[in-house]
């Protein structure tokens, strides 16, 4: 269980083994060392640590992997087994967390005397496992101790579930061609017509993105909308109205006033409070602008439909590329005709192999699929992690886009590996979508970066959560330099993408960037909201959230929450994304307009990513910008709409 690198199966019964046997053999080991903790020898804080280091890493190591391929694995037993081993890890996790004789055993080493003399990172970690502790419930008595343990491992449950609904929940709908008017040509040939005369598209994101930007006609936008909006719907109603009180349990056991203030505990916010604060900042700096933005967007969509009354979620990402091309000249059609899937993995890797030091070579090794792309990175010709990418949509597998780990890193004991799942098509990409790839690829080589800390719980991404998106959105900003873009953005007779063209497309990005802000903030909002009020009527208390907060109406009918995968993992804070977006927004104030600065992306790599959680966020911003972020940059950059 300590080579470097992992070696995935190459048959069924083997996979089937790698997602029982390795975990469970991973969850002996972590009782073994949680035995050897509470064994009566005398050891020294730094052994303690040293020893529960061996239990995290084991809990991880069981978990992670699990988790992964329970989300992507083309086969639905090994998908089932591992969100089986994943729920015995967290359970087995909360158990320790709530064991009053190990935190007797660490409140007993932060009093020994040879607790003074313990590193900034030992120091850290025995006053987080504390924290740790007393979160989950430890001070409780027996009776408190059981029901706590009973709602985590419910609260667990009820997320893998709504999850594997979601990812399972893929819709199609059968159209006449005439009703795909305005889409791409490329689409077209690639949905042919049927032999009843009608084209099938799906709600993965190849069809769901296209349509909604491109159909000229309103219904088809609004068709494939309320079909993605009802991912999930009517089965994920019940159980997110039984996570929400399960939360809300949970908050009052451990005497807070919310699910918010639970997580934030933990967090840069700090508090519930701090995230309805927050909340309202970032309303009052993009309200104005957004209702100036919304009369254009109304009055153009009123040029299709004079009797249009308001704009929808359907309408809004096609208003927004209709207007850019007719004010800014930026045709949609003919940007995308730049960005071929395989140029684009590659100038991915180019940009951030160039910018960050490192290097990536592709491997002929085993993985799930044969989609999936390998690579080893190397730093300095010795190899530093292992990354794979799952790029394209399939059944039964994660349909959104996000990074994973599959092994977390541990320096001296295994190289980090994480992973891709996204869904692009495998020919022309949208703009947006490869903003999207460098978003992803940001926490990937984050996750690799920062994977070779000492102790498994600071390795990785181990960051504030509310922290976590920074350097994946700084890094959205090189999908909009010309010089950038000119390495591997070609059309089909090899031209790279003109200067002048991506002038005007920042240009025109800055328009509909206070309505999209609002957009995110209604989300944030619902997240926030549900959480804090646990509605009788979560359909309808979300819709009341998003259309106070945003002028686009959502769908009447929509039931988005029963999709909306976020509120699972991020629980009561979806505010994270515009939290990091403004320490972003200021990061990369350090460029000063040259992206490719090596002096300052080595700093930052160095300060930022390396350090992964052996510091607080705040602390390696500070160390970066050489003063704490403020949030002045955001403020100029949704200024600029």
């Amino acid at each position: 269980m300590t080579s470097p690198l992992l070696t995935l199966p190459t048959t069924a019964a083997a996979w089937e083994a790698f997602v029982t046997d390795r975990p469970d053999a991973f969850l002996t080991a972590a009782r073994q060392h949680v035995a050897g903790l509470k064994d009566g020898i005398e050891r020294s804080t730094a052994e303690v640590l040293d020893l529960w280091n061996e239990v995290t890493w084991a809990l991880r190591s069981a978990g992670s992997a699990s988790y992964v391929l329970s989300e992507c694995h083309p086969d639905a037993t090994v998908r089932d087994a591992g969100s089986e081993r994943y729920l015995a890890a967290t359970a087995y996790e909360t158990e320790l967390s709530l064991d009053r004789e190990l935190y007797e055993i660490f409140t007993n080493a932060s009093h020994a005397a040879d607790a003074a003399a313990l590193s900034s990172e030992q120091a850290r970690l025995l006053e987080h496992t504390l924290r740790d502790f007393r979160l989950a419930g430890v001070g409780l008595d027996d009776a408190g101790r059981a029901r706590a343990q009973q709602l985590a491992d419910r609260d667990s449950q009820l997320g893998v579930e709504f999850g594997k609904n979601i990812r399972d929940g893929k819709r199609t709908m059968r159209i006449a061609p005439d009703a795909l008017a305005g889409l791409p040509q490329d689409f077209l040939d690639n949905h042919p017509v049927d032999a009843d005369g009608l084209i099938t598209l799906t709600t993965d994101y190849p069809d769901y993105v296209p349509v909604r930007e491109y159909a000229t006609n309103r219904a088809t936008r609004i068709a494939i909308s309320e079909l993605y909006n009802d991912l999930a719907w009517p089965i994920n109603d019940p159980i997110l109205a039984e996570l929400l009180s399960v939360r809300r349990d949970r908050a009052q056991l451990l005497g807070f006033g919310d699910w918010s203030d639970v997580e934030t505990a933990t967090r840069m916010a700090g508090s519930s409070a701090n995230v309805d604060a927050f909340l309202t900042k970032v309303d009052r700096a993009s309200l104005d602008a957004a209702s100036a933005e919304y009369e254009i967007v109304l009055a153009r969509l009123r040029q299709d439909d004079p009797d249009a009354a308001a704009v929808t979620t359907a309408d809004l990402a096609y208003l927004l590329a209709a207007i850019k091309r007719e004010q800014h000249d930026v045709d949609a059609q003919v940007v995308r005709s730049y960005f071929s899937f395989p140029a684009v993995m590659q100038g991915v890797l180019d940009l951030t192999g160039a910018l960050l030091g490192i290097e990536y070579q592709r491997v002929e090794v085993p993985s799930w699929h044969e989609d999936v792309h390998v690579f080893d990175v190397t730093k300095g010709g010795t190899t530093i992690g292992r990354i794979y990418l799952d790029m394209h949509p399939r059944d039964g597998k994660y349909n959104h886009a996000a990074c994973f780990d599959l092994v977390v890193g541990r320096a001296g004991v295994e190289l980090p590996e994480g992973v891709l799942l996204c869904n692009f098509a495998r020919g022309t990409m949208e703009h947006d979508e490869v903003v999207t790839f460098l978003h992803e690829f940001g926490h990937l080589v984050h996750a690799i970066l920062a994977g070779h800390q000492r102790f498994t719980a600071q390795s990785g991404i181990a960051t504030e959560w509310d922290f976590v998106e920074a350097p994946s959105q700084m890094l959205e900003e090189w999908a909009w330099d010309a010089d950038v873009l000119a390495t591997f953005a070609r059309n089909d007779s090899g031209e790279p993408i003109p200067a002048d063209l991506v002038k005007r497309m920042v240009e025109a990005d800055a328009f509909g960037r206070a309505l999209l802000v609002r957009r995110q903030l209604g989300f944030a909002r619902v997240s926030y909201q549900l959480h804090h009020d646990v509605p009788a009527d979560i359909t309808a208390a979300a819709a009341h959230w998003v259309d106070s907060t945003s002028p686009v109406k959502n769908l009447e009918g929509s039931h988005f929450t029963a999709s909306f995968g976020h509120l699972t993992g991020y629980g009561a804070s979806y505010y994270t994304y515009q939290w990091s977006l403004v320490i972003a927004r200021d990061l990369l104030t350090a460029f000063d307009g040259d992206l490719m600065n090596q002096a300052v992306a080595t700093r930052y790599r160095e300060r930022v990513l390396e350090p992964g959680g052996t510091k607080d966020a705040a602390v390696l911003v500070r160390d970066f910008l050489g003063r704490d972020y403020s949030f002045d940059a955001y403020r100029a950059w949704l200024g600029a709409s």
